[in-house]
């Protein structure tokens, strides 16, 4: 039997019992729909989280004081104050594979205007910071080595805490106090969004660091160097020639721990991506179970269906139709079925992940072609699979029986 004609028996076939039909493709619709939104919740999480670290800089660096063995305890990233502005000018100086390096002094305060104020996070650095980071201004001027040499009493504004001090008010030239410590405000930093770890990366004030060491938190010590490699091919060495700058400046051995740490921010988005992807294919895997039970549901169906139809198969034999040609009839039914119940499922898939996009703001479920072909591949092959059982079944019914069958 050619497939056309089987096809147009199988949906004469299903038109007959329009109900049962759409009953059984009801487990593959699900089924479909199910992969395809949690894979789609997969996709969106490793897509945020990609673009949530890219947001920090392109090919960033990290260096973070700490990881030294003290009393025979080895500590970790951040513990012991190591690193010093010195340590951030030699590394920009003097590694050939860093386009910038910018250092970094992190605390919290309250920032007011007038009757406002707002706590949020003030940054101290310097201007190779708006390198480092790739953050440019949407308004004034970032830093200057003159405000950094001269300790001035500059910053720039993050969009949150212009919406939170000023409001509709033009921040420019304004002058507000951090730590009851007056500083003007000469730049508006761009749009950044949420961190990697859902902080509001908009909410800060970024001051010279030489200005946060003395007048904000009297330390001269950083929080960390923030470094950026002149292309993703120099991170490596990058990576090294940093290594060994501080190795010599800090004076360790070669058989000391490093009193440092390095982090390469492109292994950790690679490691990010890799944990939710696995994520992303165990909702999958998981959601592919419901199609297991539809598949179930058309054996069922197409049992029934058999039992049904012995007599129209007997006549069928009767005037000629052979074996193979009652197989095609059934196994095509079965697959028609899976068929339209996996188109009706990617478009139900699709409208459940744009909902999930629209009720969760900032998340997104994306759907994926890979998905998509996936989804549908599975759904045309549980048709195949469940439906040669009842199929076979059928071609190999004797004849003779089948017409003397009530």
């Amino acid at each position: 039997m050619l497939i056309l004609p089987a096809v147009r028996i199988a949906v004469r076939g299903l038109r007959v019992n329009k109900m049962r039909s759409a009953l059984t493709m009801l487990g593959i619709i699900i089924g479909v729909a199910a992969v395809i939104t949690m894979l789609a919740v997969g996709e969106g999480a490793r897509v945020s989280l990609a673009e949530s670290i890219q947001s920090l800089g392109t090919n960033l660096i990290l260096v973070m004081p700490g990881s030294t063995t003290s009393g025979g305890a080895r500590l970790g990233s951040g513990n012991v104050n190591t690193l010093v502005l010195d340590d951030a000018l030699a590394i920009e100086a003097e590694c050939s594979a860093v386009k910038a390096a910018a250092p970094m002094v992190r605390g919290s305060a309250q920032v007011i205007y007038r009757d406002n104020n707002w706590s949020t996070g003030v940054m101290g650095t310097n201007e190779s910071y708006e390198v480092a980071r790739d953050w440019g201004v949407s308004r004034g001027r970032f830093l200057t080595r003159q405000d950094v040499d001269g300790r001035t009493k500059n910053c720039l504004l993050g969009q949150t805490v212009v919406e939170e001090l000023f409001g509709t008010e033009d921040p420019m030239g304004k002058v507000l106090r951090i730590n009851r410590v007056p500083f003007t405000v000469v730049g508006i930093l761009e749009e950044k969004g949420q961190s990697p770890r859902g902080d509001d990366q908009d909410d800060v004030v970024v001051v010279p660091v030489t200005t946060a060491q003395t007048r904000l938190f009297g330390t001269t010590r950083l929080n960390v160097i923030m470094a950026s490699a002149s292309s993703d091919k120099m991170l490596e060495k990058a990576v090294g020639q940093i290594t060994g700058l501080l190795h010599q400046r800090h004076r360790i051995a070669e058989k000391e721990d490093d009193d440092f740490t390095v982090r390469n921010l492109t292994e950790m988005l690679e490691a990010a991506e890799t944990q939710t992807r696995i994520m992303g294919l165990l909702l999958g895997s998981v959601a592919s179970v419901s199609l297991l039970v539809g598949g179930i549901g058309i054996m069922n169906i197409m049992l029934v269906s058999v039992t049904e139809r012995t007599r129209e198969i007997g006549i069928r034999m009767a005037v000629g139709a052979k074996g193979n040609d009652i197989l095609m009839q059934f196994l095509v039914e079965a697959v028609v079925l899976s068929v339209i119940g996996g188109l009706a499922g990617i478009l139900l898939g699709a409208g459940l992940s744009a909902a999930i996009s629209s009720m969760s703001g900032q998340f997104r479920a994306v759907v994926s072609l890979p998905s998509v072909i996936l989804s549908f591949g599975f759904a045309a092959a549980i048709g195949i699979f469940f439906g040669f059982y009842p199929a076979r079944k059928a071609a190999a019914m004797d004849p003779i029986t089948a017409l003397r069958y009530e």
